[in-house]
């Protein structure tokens, strides 16, 4: 939590504020990476600022320390995680930190990953650098909640995305539903596709709406990965996903290597898993994901897959886009789930944000941790 008590002056929240801004700048492209931010501050002025724009590229610390050049020596380092002190993708930041003489380090929160987690903090106070950390940490967890995830739990943040009428139907009984939502509430998805590391589908949408699952925004730097969960391998070699460029995979209970032959040929990488009580492990599947450093999956999907995450307990958060229409009974539902009985065997879901988004409404949901210990 954010904290305004002593040792942490006004001065401090405001550069950290700012470090936290800078970070939202990698929320597209920084991905596997953590969104880090950092602000450089020398005799009460900023002297140089930098954030992690993408993967393999200088995190956040050395931008800001080539923006200072020899103005970083004596400096206080604002930054939204913990400085890395291992060799990853780029060489250690607490190694750049140390070596132009930032005295102070104020960190927002430890680094998760279990390559660091402390101890790049550890090392810098064993160089005689005054460290500090917690402030505005809630904020700075808040940036990277699938990152948290992944590293602490082994599984990547589970968000799906659905719209619905006023009266909880997302399509016509006949699955027409383009569309329900108006031109704001799409774009708005194309955010939250920008941010993901994997787009997740369904066989049934695939086959039903033929979509391309890619970002088309453009501030958007990379795609993100298309995943398709189709046990039976029904997937066209020729649908509209596959004749776009990056990658897709397909998780399938079929090992036929003549079935798979076409879609291979057609650039899909095919991962065969176990069948289980919803056709496909789920379980499974997001832990390949996570293996494969996906922090957030944004799944579009029908109601049997949704249904399915959620039994599972899966879903992590929950948007809904709700439309002022009227579908009627005989529309297809929001969620395919098991007849109720009782009213003790309702799932409970907490409201994390609820705002208009053009003529829609978009609601963000969270399954309460009484609804998770049940799933």
């Amino acid at each position: 939590m954010s904290d305004f008590s002593l040792p942490w002056s006004a001065d401090d929240h405001r550069y950290m504020t700012r470090a936290l801004r800078l970070a939202e700048y990698g929320l597209y492209g920084a991905d596997p990476n953590p969104r880090v931010g950092c602000v450089l501050v020398r005799h009460g002025e900023i002297v140089g600022e930098g954030w992690h724009e993408r993967a393999g590229e200088a995190h956040a610390e050395v931008r800001a320390l080539e923006a200072a050049g020899e103005q970083a020596f004596g400096a206080t380092a604002y930054i939204t995680l913990e400085p890395c002190c291992h060799y990853g993708r780029t060489p250690p930041c607490t190694d750049a930190l140390l070596r132009t003489g930032v005295t102070r380090v104020v960190a927002a929160m430890a680094d998760p990953n279990p390559q660091v987690a402390g101890r790049g903090l550890t090392q810098l106070r064993a160089a005689g650098v005054a460290v500090e950390c917690g402030l505005l940490e809630a904020e700075a967890r808040a940036l990277n909640p699938g990152f948290i995830q992944r590293m602490t739990e082994g599984l990547p943040l589970v968000r799906i995305k659905l719209a619905m009428s006023l009266d909880g139907r997302t399509a016509l009984a006949s699955g027409d539903s383009q569309w329900l939502t108006g031109d704001a509430a799409r774009q708005d998805v194309q955010r939250l596709r920008a941010r993901s590391s994997a787009i997740l589908t369904g066989i049934g949408t695939v086959l039903a709406d033929n979509p391309q699952l890619n970002v088309r925004l453009p501030e958007a730097s990379r795609q993100p990965l298309r995943v398709i969960l189709d046990t039976e391998l029904r997937t066209p070699p020729a649908a509209k996903l596959l004749q776009l460029p990056g990658p897709v995979l397909i998780f399938t209970a079929m090992a036929d290597p003549a079935a798979q032959a076409p879609l291979q040929a057609a650039g899909a990488e095919i991962i065969v898993i176990p069948r289980c009580e919803w056709e496909l492990n789920l379980q499974r599947v997001m832990r390949e994901l996570a293996r494969r450093e996906c922090n957030e999956v944004h799944v579009e999907c029908g109601p049997t897959l949704a249904g399915a995450l959620l039994q599972a307990g899966l879903v992590d958060e929950l948007v809904i886009y709700m439309a002022p229409i009227l579908l009627g009974d005989r529309a297809r539902s929001l969620f395919a789930l098991p007849e109720l009985t009782k009213m003790s065997e309702r799932r409970e879901l907490e409201i994390r944000d609820m705002r208009a988004v053009g003529k829609d409404w978009r609601i963000t949901l969270k399954p309460t941790q009484t609804d998770l210990i049940s799933a």
